[in-house]
């Protein structure tokens, strides 16, 4: 017959409690393992992605800008009907920087403003602590 009496008391109680911390510890790392290997993986795919559209438009900057140098050289001979070839290509070339400074001119006080926004919201949250 069976004289063996299963003991369950605390020592058992205390060893298997042990033992499932154990294994939610070894657990809980696992899965912190696996989401962060999940998200550099995410980061890897966005960046492929941002690499090719980046590419992309580097590459249609370089054909709009070789357009731009053919536009130009077409202005200028067209200009040369008027004028002398010299003072085509400094009219065509003064209109074309005074376009480029007010452009630039427009996003330096796009940049300066958002600038001050960010500063201004930045103060009144220190002024709030």
């Amino acid at each position: 017959m069976n004289n063996t009496v299963e003991n369950k008391g605390p020592a058992m109680q205390r060893e298997s409690i042990t033992e499932l911390v154990g294994q939610l510890a070894t657990n809980a790392a696992a899965v912190f393992h696996d989401e962060i290997e999940l998200v550099i993986q995410g980061i890897h795919e966005k960046v492929k992605v941002v690499r090719s559209g980046v590419l992309t438009v580097a590459t249609g900057a370089i054909i709009s800008f070789a357009a731009l140098m053919s536009f130009c050289a077409a202005v200028i001979i067209g200009l040369t009907s008027y004028m002398t070839p010299v003072i085509a290509a400094l009219v065509t070339g003064a209109a074309l920087a005074f376009i480029g400074v007010g452009i630039a001119f427009i996003g330096y006080k796009k940049l300066k403003k958002s600038i001050t926004i960010k500063n201004s919201a930045s103060t009144l949250k220190e002024d709030k602590v």
